[in-house]
């Protein structure tokens, strides 16, 4: 049966999971269309891709009825990508699907084709996840890719960071800014200006 991806919530990006599991190639990325294409010709409905999902946006029908029912879930979700970004900055990780190991840099933002912001920091500089700031908040409407990453003293060296936690800014695989420190709750004026000063750079 077919394969559904609710693009709502889906960031359509190269490094898709489902991709990396699919065994038959039924998920591939289409560089030229910069999307994730599905041919069910070649799904054997393994459910790989449905479980790898980290936001729940794969889904694979197992029977006609199944499907009819995922395809009116999907158009009636009100919900998009920017609305699942739940965790808060500067504070401990509250949604494992955006934390990524530093193994995963290179595919998960200097490869990605959108872009990507990457929130960088060290379990001693996180602090209170009440008076942090919403994520979601920060880039509510905006069409971004957002990632959290635990780093070494090695990585904030390659990248010149002094302070943590810190927002990284990459498009096409190059930094093009970066926000360090802690802002609370009643700096949040603050960053999003500078948030948007850094933004204004990739249009």
């Amino acid at each position: 049966m077919p394969v559904l991806i609710n693009f709502k919530i889906c960031d359509n990006a190269k490094e898709c999971n489902g991709i990396v599991v699919c065994k038959t190639g039924a998920l591939s990325w289409d560089e030229e269309e910069k999307t994730i294409l599905i041919d069910n010709e070649k799904c054997i409905s393994c459910g790989l891709c449905e479980t790898a999902c980290m936001v729940g946006a794969i889904k694979v029908a197992k029977t006609d009825a199944d499907y009819e029912r995922i395809k009116r879930e999907i158009d009636a979700d009100p919900r998009k990508v920017s609305d699942l970004f739940v965790d808060r900055y500067g504070a401990e990780p509250v949604h494992d699907a955006f934390l990524i190991p530093e193994e995963k840099l290179d595919l998960e933002v200097l490869e990605s084709s959108r872009l990507t912001i990457l929130e960088v920091f060290q379990d001693d500089y996180i602090m209170c996840l009440l008076r942090s700031i919403p994520i979601e908040e920060l880039f509510r409407g905006m069409d971004v890719k957002y990632r959290k990453m635990r780093v070494e003293e090695g990585f904030l060296e390659k990248y010149g960071i002094k302070s943590l936690p810190s927002l990284m800014f990459f498009l096409d695989g190059k930094l093009i800014g970066k926000i360090e420190g802690y802002y609370n709750e009643n700096q949040k004026e603050e960053l999003n200006k500078k948030i948007k000063n850094i933004m204004s750079k990739a249009k």
